[in-house]
């Protein structure tokens, strides 16, 4: 899993060094796919359910899983990049949300209270901890920007699946839910609802999911694994 992450690292890296104005999310999903290729690794959203992309690009008041598409991006937006990869069957899967060219001061504290709440998330996971510490450390510090976050929507275990249980919640009571043991990998995910708000909708493409006062959201991820050490985080160089 260790090898997984880091090729979604790479590809992180790779996808914000190309991510300018004028660039197209469809470009940036081209970008991931050359990635995953120098790497001989292939990915775990491309077809997953009929996904038709190796990347979620969700612009502004997406949340989560937009299209990559042919729109150019502009300065001022932000966009959340979520993607994944598969080495000898293992998985990796991680985010980011990023701002194009010069963006909002606001657009920027949502980014930054994002960060913080993965790394809050990331710091519970402690051996010998619970699941709900987890999401009482996003919850803790998403309310207390004032922020939303989507109900339907959360974190997962991650292994020889993408997706495997428990879910990850963004919200929870420290010291309840399953044990956290040496061993377990969980892909922690905080979504923010800039508008303080947890009402989101998907669009006719059944896919993309935006939040339902058109406020900004981002949304940030890490795979990430309990050890006797402390947690290790898989997707990052």
């Amino acid at each position: 899993m260790r090898a997984a992450g880091r090729v979604v690292a790479e590809m992180h890296q790779a996808i914000r060094a190309a991510a300018a104005p004028g660039v197209t999310t469809l470009q940036l999903d081209r970008v991931a796919r050359d990635v995953l290729s120098s790497r001989s690794a292939t990915s775990n959203f491309l077809g997953y359910h009929g996904y038709p992309a190796v990347i979620c690009a969700s612009v502004n008041d997406e949340v989560v899983h937009g299209i990559p598409n042919e729109r150019p991006l502009q300065i001022g937006d932000i966009v959340s990049i979520d993607c994944g990869a598969i080495v000898n069957g293992w998985h990796g899967d991680a985010a980011f949300t990023m701002g194009i060219g010069t963006i909002e001061a606001d657009a920027q504290r949502l980014i930054d209270t994002a960060d913080r709440a993965l790394a809050a998330a990331v710091a519970a996971m402690n051996s010998g901890g619970h699941l709900g510490d987890v999401g009482a450390a996003v919850e803790s510090v998403v309310q207390m920007a004032g922020y939303g976050s989507p109900r339907d929507y959360c974190g997962h275990g991650i292994g020889r699946a993408m997706h495997e249980d428990p879910d990850v919640e963004n919200r929870g009571r420290r010291g309840k839910g399953p044990r956290l043991e040496p061993g377990v990998v969980l892909a922690i995910e905080p979504m923010l609802i800039a508008g303080g708000r947890d009402d989101v909708m998907v669009l006719d493409d059944d896919w993309t999911v935006v939040t339902v006062d058109g406020s900004l959201a981002a949304h940030t991820e890490h795979t990430v694994v309990v050890t006797d050490r402390g947690p290790e985080i898989l997707t990052r160089l």
